[in-house]
């Protein structure tokens, strides 16, 4: 099933179970994970897993609608555990498009394996492939306002090296057990992440081992398990991870399945910063240091203080970017940085 990673405190625990989703506004605001204990527990495939992991894959298929999912393979060489190959330059499994049913076939074909090989179907949208499943297996959180698509994750004892998402995360253990271990945004230092591209997810992981970490080569890591945090989940279980918090997740049964919903705290006109990182990487980044000292006081005035700070002494209508940004002028300064850039 995996070692236990030595952390060094467990996540927070809410106890759901008959009382529903706490208030998301109080979840966001506390800046902490939240083991949501018993949240999913009535869910219909948490109920058919309790019976058997044929009655769940039988849930499953009862809503499949035939059209091709695409999925992670990897040979029994990679022990469950998608990732780079040795020189960081391409990753160790492969792409495929198939039938859902044909992958839970393979799945319960491997179950008893001592390694088998690695199926792993990520962030699939529930509606697209799984239309009417929400009916009876969803957190309903647009009753808080909230717009938040349910994705889908499906594979055998697989492990998602620690990657952090620029949404917030709330993620439910539907099947089998998941084991989720923590860190606050500031450990990025002791986590070694990888490549920014390729990555085996779609965001940079830490490049550690956490089944066997090398401290020789990674000594910082100790500082992260310190700052550490970790839960098992049982099928029912869910968890609140708030957005940046990195977390790797470790499948401890033959098949496993969660349901996950992210959503962001801005509007939908604010892109992701990562567009922000890549732009700051190529003009910023290998400046002369004093440059660099004084372009992070600029950020840290223009961005990073308080929102309404630079504009504060200008009339309202000179603000232009330096006040809110609406839709209207999200998508002027769209046009703007895109003429800039083709210049």
């Amino acid at each position: 099933m995996g070692a236990a990673i030595d952390v060094a405190a467990p996540i927070r625990v809410i106890d759901c179970a008959g009382s529903g989703l706490p208030p998301v506004e109080e979840l966001l605001a506390s800046g902490q994970p939240a083991v949501l204990r018993g949240l999913a527990r009535d869910w219909g495939l948490v109920q058919a897993a309790s019976r058997s992991m044929h009655e769940a894959m039988t849930y499953l298929r009862g809503f499949y609608n035939g059209q091709p999912v695409t999925y992670s393979w990897g040979g029994p060489e990679v022990a469950g555990r998608p990732f780079y190959n040795a020189d960081f330059t391409d990753l160790n499994c492969e792409v495929r498009r198939s039938d859902l049913a044909q992958v839970l076939d393979e799945i319960a074909a491997h179950a008893d394996d001592a390694q088998p090989p690695t199926y792993y179907v990520a962030s699939l949208l529930v509606d697209s492939r799984l239309p009417g499943m929400r009916a009876a297996n969803d957190l309903e959180l647009a009753v808080q306002g909230i717009e938040a698509p349910p994705s889908i994750w499906i594979g055998n004892r697989v492990t998602a090296s620690c990657h952090y998402d620029a949404l917030n995360n709330i993620a439910c253990c539907a099947v089998g057990r998941r084991r989720f271990t923590l860190f606050p945004p500031g450990q990025i230092d002791n986590l070694y992440p990888g490549p920014l591209e390729p990555t085996p997810g779609g965001q940079a992981v830490s490049v550690v081992d956490f089944a066997s970490p090398d401290f020789q080569r990674y000594p910082r890591f100790r500082d992260a398990l310190a700052a550490g945090q970790s839960a098992v989940l049982e099928a029912g279980d869910a968890v609140f991870i708030p957005s940046l918090w990195w977390h790797h997740v470790q499948g401890l049964e033959p098949f496993n399945v969660l349901v996950n919903y992210w959503w962001s705290s801005v509007p939908a006109h604010v892109p992701t910063p990562m567009h922000a990182l890549y732009h700051a990487l190529w003009t910023i980044r290998d400046r002369p240091q004093r440059e660099k000292d004084a372009w992070r006081e600029i950020f840290d005035y223009y961005v990073f203080g308080p929102a309404d700070r630079a504009g504060e002494h200008l009339p309202a209508k000179a603000r232009q970017v330096l006040g809110s940004v609406d839709e209207t002028l999200a998508r002027q300064l769209r046009a703007m940085l895109i003429a800039k850039l083709n210049r």
